[in-house]
C-alpha cells in the first residue's frame, strides 16, 4: 500500500484528500504546518508527499529543502493561482510536481500515480542510446556529450513515455491523459510547448528533428 503524506493547513482538503485517497487503497496521514509535516516525513516515512506552500508557520520550500536534505522522497506542491514563481523555487528546492489550485482531484491522482512510478526505480530498465544523446530509464537521466541534460518533471514525464514506446505513434490524447491527466485531454497547446523544449535540449537541429517526431493530428513518436 502506498503512503501518502499531505501537508496543508486547510482543513477541507484534508478532509477530501483523505477520504479520496484512502478510497483508492492510499495510506493517508496528514499534518496542518510544517514543522508537524517535517516530523510526519521522519516517523511515517511515506512515498509521497502533497505539500501546500502556504502553510502557517514556514514556507513551503523550508519544508522541501528539509525532506530533500536526507530522501528523495517525490514532492508534489500545491499552489494558488498566481504564483509562478513561488512553483518555480519549490521546483528549484527539490520539488518534483506541482497542482495549482483549486484542482482535479483525478489530475491530482495522475500526478501522484506518476510521481510513485518514476520513484520506483526497476534496475533491469533498458538504456536507449542515439549518436546523439543517451537516456536511462531505471537512473532516470538523459546525457549528451558526456554532460547530464536538465530536464523538469513534465519534460521527462513525456520523453519517458515516448521512449517507452520507441518507433510507435504515442497519440496526443494518450500523453495528455498520462502526463497531466483527463481533464487535459484536449490542450494540445501543452504538448507543443514541452515538444518544443525536448527538441531544443536533444536534437542536434531542433528545426529538423529527428527523434521527437510529430505525426501531425495524431500525435507523436520517439525515432531511435
Amino acid at each position: 500500500m502506498t503512503r501518502v503524506l499531505v501537508v496543508d493547513d486547510e482543513p477541507s482538503i484534508l478532509r477530501a484528500l483523505r477520504i479520496n485517497l484512502a478510497a483508492r487503497d492510499y495510506e493517508v496521514s496528514t499534518a496542518a504546518d510544517g514543522t508537524t509535516g517535517l516530523a510526519a516525513v521522519a516517523r511515517d516515512r511515506p512515498d509521497v508527499i502533497i505539500l501546500d506552500l502556504g502553510l502557517p508557520d514556514m514556507d513551503g520550500t523550508e519544508v522541501i529543502h528539509g525532506v530533500r536534505g536526507w530522501t528523495s522522497i517525490p514532492i508534489i506542491v500545491l499552489s494558488a493561482w498566481g504564483q509562478e514563481s513561488a512553483k518555480v523555487a519549490a521546483l528549484d528546492a527539490g520539488a518534483d510536481d506541482y497542482v495549482t489550485k483549486p484542482f482535479g482531484m483525478d489530475e491530482l491522482l495522475a500526478r501522484l500515480r506518476a510521481a510513485v512510478r518514476r520513484a520506483s526505480p526497476a534496475p533491469d530498465e533498458p538504456v536507449l542510446t542515439t549518436p546523439d544523446f543517451t537516456v536511462d530509464l531505471a537512473a532516470k537521466r538523459v546525457t549528451r556529450d558526456g554532460q547530464d541534460v536538465r530536464l523538469t518533471p513534465t519534460e521527462w514525464q513525456v520523453l519517458e513515455i515516448l521512449v517507452r514506446n520507441s518507433g510507435r505513434l504515442v497519440t496526443q490524447r494518450q500523453l495528455l491523459q498520462e502526463v497531466w491527466g483527463q481533464s487535459y485531454e484536449t490542450e494540445s497547446n501543452y504538448l507543443r510547448v514541452y515538444m518544443a523544449q525536448l527538441r531544443r535540449k536533444l536534437e542536434p537541429e531542433p528545426s529538423q528533428p529527428k527523434y521527437l517526431l510529430t505525426e501531425p493530428g495524431m500525435g507523436y513518436r520517439f525515432n531511435a
